[in-house]
C-alpha cells in the first residue's frame, strides 16, 4: 500500500508540475499580456495517450472560431466522402443523359488537371438533361459579410460549380518601342478567365490609377477601372443563379449545351432509363490540404454541401448540420452552434475543448500520418511565417476574422509526446500577427519544457 501510495503521489506531483508549467507559460506568454487584457481567450491542452486535459483556461466557453470551423467540416469530409470526391451522378438511356449535380468545387478549377466530368461530358453524343432539385441553399451563408461579396474568399455556393465559381480579370499594359526610339503606352488588354459575355463597363480610377473590378450585387455586371500597372489580377465571384450560370459557361468547353429540365420532365424521364452511376472527380485529400493550407472557404462550403448530398440526397446546409449535430458530434463536451462549412459566419459557436474533441476523434479514426498531409505546419500556408524554427512539430489550422484569432490541432513536444490544443482569442483590438506570435511563444515553450 505504502509503495502504490508513493506511486499516485509521484504521478499527482508530476501532473500538478505540468498543469504549474503551462499555466505559467500561458500567463506570460497571452493571459496577462497588455494587448489582450480586454479580450476572451481560451486554451484546451489535451494529452490523447493519458486521455487527460493537462490544461484549461475557459476551455469550455464559447468563442466565434471563424476558419476553425473547418476542422470539423474536414473531420465529416474525411469520414463520408470515401477516397475520391463525387463529381456528378447520371443516368443514361438510348435516348439521354440525366445529370444530378454533386456540388464538386472541382470542375474546371485550375487547379485540377484532370476531369473526369469533363471528359464524360465531352464524349456524349445524347441530349445531356439537368436537374436542381437536390439543391436547397442558399448561394451565400446565413451570417457572411454581404459587404464581402466581390472579394475572392466569399465565393458563392452552387450545386454545379465551375471554375471555382470566380473570374479572373487580368489587365495588361505592354509598353513598347515606336520607331522614333519613345516609349508609349498603348490601350491595356483587359480579360476574363474564363472568357464570358457577361456586361462589362469601363472606367478610369484618376484617383489611385490602379487596376480594380468591383460587380454589382446581385447581378454579372462587372465595373472595371482600368489601372497603369504592367500587369494586375484579380478573382472576382460570379452571380451563379443555382446552375444559370454554370450551364451558359459549360457549353465553350464541352461542345454541346445542357438543359435544365423541372422536376416533373426528370422524374418522367428517369422512369425511362438504365444505369444509374456516379463519376467520381479528385482524390478528396486533394481538396482537403488545399482547404485547410490555404483556408479555401469555397472548398469547405461545398465539401460540407456534399457530404450532405452523400448521405442525406441533398445539397443543404442545413440539413446536413443539423443531421451531424445530432449524430456524429453530439457527444462533444459543449454542444456546438455550427452555422457552416468555412467560418465565414459569426453566428458559429465553438468551445476549445470542442476543437480537441474532433481533432481526437480525427487522430483516432484516421491516423495521425494522414492529418500530416492535410493540416499546415510551420513555415506552410496560412503558418508560412510562423513556427519555422521547429518546422514539423506542429499541426494545425488557423482562424480569423475582425477581433479573432484561433489556433486549434496537434503539437509535438521535444520528449515527442503529442499533444492536441485549442486557442481561441475573441474580441481582442489589437494586431492579428501580434496575437499569433504571442500563441506561437506560448505552444513553443510548452514544446521545450513539456
Amino acid at each position: 500500500m505504502k509503495i502504490i501510495s508513493g506511486l499516485l503521489l509521484v504521478a499527482l506531483l508530476a501532473a500538478c508540475s505540468s498543469q504549474k508549467l503551462i499555466n505559467r507559460q500561458a500567463s506570460q506568454s497571452i493571459l496577462k499580456d497588455s494587448t489582450l487584457r480586454h479580450a476572451h481567450v481560451g486554451i484546451s491542452i489535451y494529452d490523447p495517450a493519458r486521455n487527460k486535459f493537462l490544461y484549461n483556461h475557459d476551455g469550455e466557453k464559447y468563442f466565434v472560431p471563424a476558419s476553425n470551423t473547418k476542422i470539423a467540416t474536414c473531420y465529416v469530409a474525411m469520414k463520408y466522402l470515401g477516397d475520391s470526391l463525387p463529381g456528378i451522378y447520371y443516368a443514361e438511356s438510348d435516348t439521354a443523359i440525366l445529370l444530378i449535380p454533386a456540388g464538386d468545387p472541382t470542375l474546371l478549377h485550375p487547379d485540377f488537371k484532370k476531369q473526369p466530368v469533363i471528359d464524360l461530358l465531352k464524349r456524349s453524343h445524347k441530349p445531356l438533361y439537368i436537374t436542381g432539385r437536390n439543391w436547397e441553399t442558399q448561394a451565400l451563408g446565413n451570417g457572411w459579410s454581404w459587404g464581402d461579396y466581390n472579394e475572392y474568399y466569399m465565393a458563392e455556393r452552387s450545386p454545379l460549380p465551375v471554375y471555382g465559381n470566380v473570374v479572373k480579370w487580368v489587365q495588361e499594359n505592354n509598353t513598347t518601342t515606336s520607331n522614333t526610339g519613345n516609349d508609349f503606352d498603348p490601350t491595356p488588354s483587359i480579360y476574363s478567365d474564363p472568357e464570358v459575355n457577361w456586361k462589362v463597363r469601363f472606367t478610369t480610377d484618376t484617383a489611385h490609377k490602379n487596376f480594380y473590378v468591383q460587380r454589382n450585387r446581385d447581378e454579372n455586371v462587372f465595373n472595371i477601372s482600368q489601372g497603369t500597372e504592367k500587369k494586375k489580377e484579380q478573382l472576382v465571384p460570379f452571380v451563379t443563379h443555382g446552375l444559370e450560370a454554370a450551364l451558359e459557361l459549360l457549353p465553350d468547353t464541352i461542345g454541346h449545351s445542357i438543359q435544365q429540365i423541372d422536376d416533373r420532365s426528370f422524374a418522367r424521364l428517369l422512369s425511362t432509363t438504365f444505369n444509374a452511376r456516379l463519376v467520381h472527380s479528385q482524390p478528396v485529400d486533394s481538396l482537403l490540404q488545399p482547404m485547410m493550407y490555404q483556408s479555401d472557404n469555397f472548398f469547405a462550403e461545398q465539401s460540407l454541401l456534399m457530404v450532405g448530398q452523400a448521405k442525406l440526397n441533398v445539397l443543404s446546409d442545413k440539413k446536413i448540420l443539423a443531421y451531424l449535430l445530432n449524430n456524429d458530434l453530439r457527444h462533444l463536451p459543449q454542444p456546438p452552434r455550427w452555422a457552416d462549412g468555412s467560418g465565414l459566419s459569426r453566428y458559429n459557436l465553438f468551445t476549445p475543448q470542442d476543437f480537441v474533441a474532433i481533432l481526437h476523434k480525427m487522430q483516432q479514426e484516421f491516423g495521425i500520418e494522414r492529418i500530416k498531409q492535410i493540416l499546415p505546419t510551420g513555415g506552410k500556408g496560412t503558418l508560412n511565417n510562423f513556427y519555422k524554427q521547429d518546422s514539423g512539430f506542429i499541426f494545425a489550422k488557423t482562424g480569423t476574422l475582425s477581433g479573432v484569432v484561433a489556433l486549434s490541432g496537434f503539437l509535438y513536444t521535444r520528449q515527442n509526446r503529442l499533444l492536441i490544443f485549442s486557442v481561441l482569442v475573441n474580441n481582442h483590438a489589437g494586431s492579428a500577427v501580434d496575437i499569433r506570435r504571442k500563441v506561437e511563444s506560448f505552444l513553443t515553450g510548452i514544446r521545450r519544457k513539456y
